[in-house]
């Protein structure tokens, strides 16, 4: 199939179709695309920024404009459930461009927002719901919404979905939605919990595969610097400096250290932003356009971003911290080279973290060419701190002493940190 008239889709649709500048489709739009406008379910493995929304909205929304139903009032004729808010809104951005020819209602539940506003926008019903578990849930739980009249559902991103804690969620929701559907599951990675998973929603699913589990896009140039916690600061001001014009974005592990990050690049000079999760639903949403308009030009992030943020323009992913579950890099990562162009990751690694690099070296099938310091001094784990004179090794120093003897300490640290 060279375009997507082939595909046999709606004048209407292909006219949304080329008026976004699709004319080829992705791998997993080949394969995926057919097998779902046949009724099929689909387990679909392919890394991020490979299409996967196409492959399951334009399907999605051929079948739903053809059944010329209307939704029930508190219910959703399909359902879509996304980890993050970032996830959902970039793919309602997607929908509502393939469906601008249509009259569907299309609407987003997601943690973070106003849940009466999301009762209000339920309540004549909605051809397509795009949504996170969470508040899913609890929409169902004070009967604002019914999903026992879905008859298309998707997982995106399921592998994520497990990472970040939904795995109760998703079984709860199992038991609402109706069991007449179609199902779709789309992940990158396809470990036993996604088969588990796969078996309980899906039915004799088609398997489409476009690349291998861990697989990084051909066009990312990765590199790794060997450089010490306390000095990754610096390089990365450094590295910054020297593509001022670009959009960078930068992967710290924690949300305090993600905060920290930004204020010290701030300081330095550099117009940055952070999202993290104590950022609300509008500071990340600001966050975001800021970056997308180009007003800010680096964004540090942790991996509550990972696989929300869809801007062609990055070219250069930072992975600050390395992540202790290998996956994470292969999505950090994927924010560049985006829509085929091309892209640079560049990671720091600590002594501490050379087991990090190592997971993600055998993941992904290759060593990542180094850019900066030697291999050979993150080989050797971190010396021990030494005990303090007149201490035993190994002993809390506090370990002797009652509640109200540390409270002074308690006080103290907490000055330190207000000043």
């Amino acid at each position: 199939m060279n375009d997507f008239q082939a595909f046999g889709l709606s004048n209407r649709l292909l006219k949304s179709v080329e008026s976004l500048g699709y004319t080829t489709p992705t791998p997993i739009q080949v394969q995926a695309i057919p097998h779902v406008l046949a009724g099929e379910d689909v387990l679909g493995l392919a890394q991020t920024g490979t299409g996967k929304t196409a492959a399951f909205g334009l399907p999605l929304i051929e079948q739903l404009c053809a059944d010329r139903q209307r939704p029930e009032p508190k219910c959703a004729r399909s359902l879509i459930l996304a980890p993050t808010r970032e996830l959902v809104n970039q793919i309602v951005d997607n929908l509502r461009q393939f469906s601008r020819h249509t009259d569907l209602r299309i609407a987003t539940v997601v943690g973070g927002t106003s849940i009466n506003n999301q009762r209000r926008n339920l309540h004549r019903g909605v051809d397509i719901l795009v949504a996170t578990p969470g508040r899913l849930l609890n929409l169902i739980e004070i009967k604002a919404l019914r999903i026992d009249t879905v008859t298309f559902l998707v997982l995106d991103e399921a592998d994520q979905m497990l990472d970040i804690g939904f795995i109760h969620d998703l079984r709860k929701i199992a038991r609402f939605v109706g069991p007449a559907r179609q199902t779709l599951l789309f992940s990158a990675t396809m470990p036993k919990a996604i088969e588990d998973l796969s078996r309980a929603y899906q039915k004799d699913p088609v398997r489409v595969q476009v690349s291998a589990e861990g697989q990084t896009a051909d066009n990312v140039r990765q590199s790794v610097h060997f450089v010490s916690q306390g000095d990754k600061a610096a390089l990365l001001k450094r590295l910054l400096a020297e593509h001022p014009d670009s959009l960078s974005m930068v992967f710290a592990r924690t949300k305090h250290g993600a905060e920290k990050l930004m204020k010290t690049l701030v300081a330095a000079g550099f117009d940055a932003r952070s999202i993290h999760g104590n950022k609300s639903q509008g500071q990340r949403d600001t966050a975001i356009k800021a970056f997308r308009d180009g007003e800010a030009r680096v964004l540090v992030a942790t991996d509550v971003a990972a696989r929300g943020i869809d801007i062609p323009g990055v070219s250069h992913v930072f992975v600050y911290d390395l992540p202790h579950v290998a996956e994470s890099y292969v999505h950090r990562i994927g924010r560049t080279a985006r829509a085929g162009a091309g892209g640079e990751a560049i990671a720091f690694c600590s002594p501490e973290e050379r087991k990090c690099l190592r997971d993600i070296e055998r993941l992904i099938g290759a060593r990542v060419p180094v850019a900066g310091g030697r291999a050979e001094d993150a080989e050797a784990a971190p010396a021990s701190r030494p005990a303090r004179p007149g201490r035993p090794s190994g002993k809390r120093p506090d370990s002797h002493t009652t509640n109200k003897q540390r409270r002074p300490n308690r006080r103290r640290r907490a000055a330190r940190k207000a000043a």
